[in-house]
């Protein structure tokens, strides 16, 4: 009788282990929206953004939903790129977290905006803030202070990020 009280019991604990391992690994859905590109260089207001700022923001980006979604943690919302843009014409940097509420509509829980900034042609900070998109509030902030490097520098500056201070 023992024995079978404690078979039962040892099933239950079993199952219940399982359905609580099961809940912690429930997949949160993110969206990653396109990195930002603030420019603060000397030649901001003389040298526009070209195909290489453009390309290197997107591999940023890239670098962030690959990372996100191979740490099992996350599954990544894919929208269409520029329907933020009516909601913040001058960036999502700075509307004040409206990347929240704009995930939010696209049905995902959480919502991640990367922002580099070029202080000048070979140095740059980047900002990766991950907001709850039903409370806007902030769940995970990452910031690097000066990193050397032109833009082919900024999907590593993403990777460090992630690494250290995002997906711990």
């Amino acid at each position: 009788m023992r024995l079978r009280i404690l078979t039962v019991l040892m099933t239950l604990l079993a199952g219940t282990c399982a359905f609580a391992q099961a809940e912690q690994t429930k997949r949160m859905s993110i969206e990653v929206f396109p990195f930002e590109l603030e420019d603060k260089s000397a030649g901001a207001g003389i040298i526009p953004p070209d195909e290489h700022d453009r390309r290197y923001l997107s591999e940023s980006a890239r670098v962030a939903k690959d990372m996100l979604s191979q740490s099992g943690r996350f599954t990544i919302i894919e929208a269409q790129a520029g329907n933020e843009q009516p909601a913040a014409p001058h960036g999502l940097r700075n509307c004040g977290g409206c990347e929240g509420k704009i995930a939010k509509e696209h049905g995902a829980s959480l919502a991640l905006l990367g922002v580099v900034t070029r202080v000048n042609r070979t140095e740059h900070t980047m900002f990766i803030r991950i907001l709850d998109a039903e409370t806007g509030k902030p769940v995970s902030v990452g910031f690097t202070d000066l990193r050397m490097g032109a833009n082919y520098a900024w999907p590593r500056s993403v990777k460090w990020l992630m690494t250290n201070r995002i997906l711990p």
